[in-house]
C-alpha cells in the first residue's frame, strides 16, 4: 500500500512545486517507484492460495496440502476425492524452493524412459529426488514411517513430480498395512480382477487389449499400478490414480480372480505356479525399500499370503486372440489346458 501511496504523493509533489525542480531526480524517482510497484505486483502473483485435499485410494485416506492451481491440475485424482473421515495414512505438504536436499547420501536409484527416482537420506530422514530428462523436479523428505512428507518443487514438471511423490510415499506408508502397489495391467471379467505381470516390454498392456477386444464383458481397471489389499479375509484389487501412459483412473474394487505372469513365446501355453515360484513372480512386480526391516516384513507378509491363497499362472504367449482366450478360459475355471 505504501508504494501506491508514494506515487500519489509524488504526483501531488509535482503539481505543487513552483520552482527548483531537478528533473533528473524526478525521472530517477519515477523509475524507482515504478520498479517498486512491479515488485509488489509480482509478489502478489506469487502469493498462491493453499488448500488441503483428501483422496481415498484402496480405502486408505491420504492428505495433500498444495496450491489451489496445483490441486486443479491433478485430474487423475478426481475420482478419488473425498471428505476427511479418519486418520490419513500419509500427509504431504507441497512447497517451492531450493531443490537440493541438505547432506544427501544416495542409497538407490531407478531410471526408466527419462524418469529418474533417487532414494537416500537427508539429515537421517528418508528422501527421494525426482528428475525428468536430467532436470530435477523436486525432492521429498519424509518422516521415518513415511506418514508425513514435505515436497519441495523446483518449478519443472510440477504435476509429474507431485504424482510420483504420492505414489512412492503411498507404497511405503502402506507396506505394513496388507497393501501392495503392483506394476501390472489389470482387467475385470465377470466381477473378478485379473492381473497381468511381467518385465517392461513383455506385453502386459497388449494382453489387456486382447481381452478387451476378444473377451466380452472385459473392463480395464488400471494399466500400470493397481493396488492389491487383503481385507476382511479376502484379496481385492483397486484402481488407482497411477496408470502409466493409459489414462484409466477408476475408483473401483474387485475381488482378485487370478494373477498371470507373462512371457513372450512362439506359442500359447499356460500353467499353474505354486510355492516359491509363485512368490517370486508376484514379488518381482512390487517395489519397496526391502533393506528397511519394517517395510520388508510388511511386504513379505502380504506377498506370502498372496502367493499361498491366490491362483497364480504363467503364460507363454503370442500377442494374439488365442492367447487371450486360453488365458481367460483357464483362469476363469481354474483348469489347465492341455
Amino acid at each position: 500500500m505504501f508504494f501506491r501511496g508514494g506515487m500519489v504523493f509524488f504526483e501531488f509533489f509535482l503539481c505543487n512545486m513552483k520552482k527548483n525542480i531537478n528533473f533528473a531526480e524526478v525521472a530517477a524517482f519515477r523509475h524507482f517507484a515504478g520498479c517498486i510497484i512491479i515488485i509488489e505486483i509480482l509478489s502478489k502473483k506469487e502469493e498462491a492460495t493453499m488448500t488441503t485435499v483428501y483422496y481415498k485410494i484402496a480405502d486408505h485416506l491420504i492428505e495433500v496440502t498444495m496450491e489451489e492451481e496445483q490441486a486443479r491440475e491433478m485430474s487423475n485424482y478426481q475420482p478419488f476425492l473425498c471428505e476427511k473421515d479418519g486418520e490419513a495414512v500419509l500427509s504431504l505438504t507441497v512447497a517451492k524452493g531450493d531443490c537440493q536436499p541438505k547432506a544427501f547420501s544416495q542409497e538407490w536409484r531407478q531410471e526408466e524412459e527419462g524418469s529418474e527416482i533417487v532414494c537416500g537420506l537427508s539429515g537421517g530422514l528418508p528422501t527421494f529426488i525426482f528428475r525428468w530428462n536430467g532436470k530435477t523436479g523436486g525432492y521429498v523428505v519424509c518422516n521415518k514411517d513415511y506418514s508425513e512428507g514435505r515436497l519441495t518443487l523446483s518449478g519443472y514438471s510440477e504435476k509429474a513430480t507431485i504424482d510420483n511423490t504420492l505414489m512412492v510415499m503411498y507404497a511405503m506408508a502402506t507396506a505394513d498395512k496388507h497393501t501392495l502397489l503392483f506394476h501390472s495391467s489389470t482387467v475385470s471379467h465377470n466381477g473378478k480382477a485379473y492381473m497381468f505381470l511381467g518385465v517392461s516390454g513383455t506385453g502386459k498392456s497388449t494382453h489387456s487389449k486382447l481381452w478387451l477386444k476378444h473377451i466380452a464383458g472385459t473392463i480395464l481397471i488400471n494399466d500400470d499400478n493397481p493396488v492389491v489389499r487383503e481385507k476382511d479375509g479376502k484379496t481385492f484389487v483397486y484402481g488407482s490414480p497411477w496408470s502409466g501412459k493409459t489414462p484409466c483412473y477408476k475408483q473401483v474394487r474387485y475381488e482378485l480372480g487370478g494373477i498371470v505372469d507373462l512371457s513372450q513365446a512362439p506359442y500359447n501355453k499356460i500353467r499353474r505356479m505354486k510355492g516359491i515360484e509363485a512368490y517370486l513372480a508376484v514379488s518381482a512386480s512390487v517395489s519397496g525399500k526391502r533393506w528397511e526391516k519394517r517395510l520388508a516384513d510388511g511386504l513379505h507378509e502380504s506377498l506370502n499370503t498372496l502367493a499361498m491363497n491366490s491362483e497364480i499362472w504363467h503364460l507363454d504367449c503370442l500377442p494374439d486372440e488365442e492367447a487371450a482366450r486360453i488365458c481367460c478360459d483357464t483362469v476363469s475355471t481354474g483348469e489347465e489346458s492341455c
